[in-house]
């Protein structure tokens, strides 16, 4: 019904803004069908939608009919243009713009919850390293896994790139001009260099994650699916958190 990531509040987030719980059944109509309008843009609804979409989030299901009788009566809305849709008045909607102007702003905010990597692993801040955390988690929780699982490549990568800096070895990973090498090139290194000194489980599981991505952004007739990060989750954050201590984000 609405979608669990949006740009700019989900909708737990409404309701405590609002106060929901603490509303009459018809204003948790109109709160509902505002936030729908704003988010999914869905213009019109009939009362029974309202009705359903109150018990799937966990409030009482009105009576239907003595609901269409109270919206009728209100002058917060008005008729949807088909038979028995409705719609929010437009000074109501201008009204509520102005009560909850974040809902209508859109912002470039990533909205996650520590699904796959905490952000705490993270100690010393690094603005674009957070960003992948947050993109990585966010895909994952909102089933976007084929992108999940190339952001978690891509972090890979970015990792073993600042471990061998930070070990002042990063010519071992360049080619004749400066350029860092293929991430197979890296991992092929990374996996014998002693003096870069990763943990066994570290050298075993590398090249598990750079297949993970290559086959979500390269296999033509491959999709990821929830099992194949899930199954994963628990060595990759391993795996990072070590990357994070060799590189001098953890200490």
């Amino acid at each position: 019904m609405f979608k669990q990531m949006c740009q700019v509040m989900l909708l737990t987030e409404f309701f405590a803004k609002t106060e929901f719980s603490k509303q009459t059944e018809l204003r948790r109509s109109l709160l509902l069908a505002f936030y729908n309008l704003r988010i999914n843009d869905v213009m019109s609804f009939t009362t029974q939608q309202l009705c359903d979409w109150l018990e799937k989030n966990g409030y009482p299901k009105p009576n239907a009919g003595r609901l269409k009788i109270n919206i009728k009566k209100s002058r917060m809305f008005v008729s949807g243009g088909k038979n028995e849709y409705f719609k929010i008045h437009p000074s109501t909607i201008e009204a509520l713009d102005t009560e909850f102007p974040d809902l209508a702003t859109k912002t470039e905010d990533v909205i996650s919850h520590d699904s796959v990597l905490p952000e705490s692993l993270l100690q010393k801040e690094r603005a674009f390293i957070r960003a992948l955390i947050k993109q990585i988690n966010s895909s994952f929780e909102n089933n976007i896994f084929d992108g999940c699982a190339v952001l978690m490549r891509r972090l890979l990568e970015i990792m073993l790139i600042l471990a061998y800096q930070e070990a002042k070895l990063e010519a071992e990973i360049q080619d004749g001009a400066g350029n860092f090498k293929m991430l197979n090139d890296i991992i092929d290194d990374a996996k014998t260099n002693k003096k870069l000194g990763l943990s066994r489980n570290t050298r075993e599981h590398l090249e598990t994650y750079r297949k993970l991505g290559n086959f979500s952004a390269h296999k033509i007739y491959y999709n990821a699916n929830r099992k194949a990060i899930e199954s994963t989750i628990l060595d990759y954050k391993a795996v990072v958190e070590e990357l994070l201590y060799k590189s001098g984000l953890r200490t």
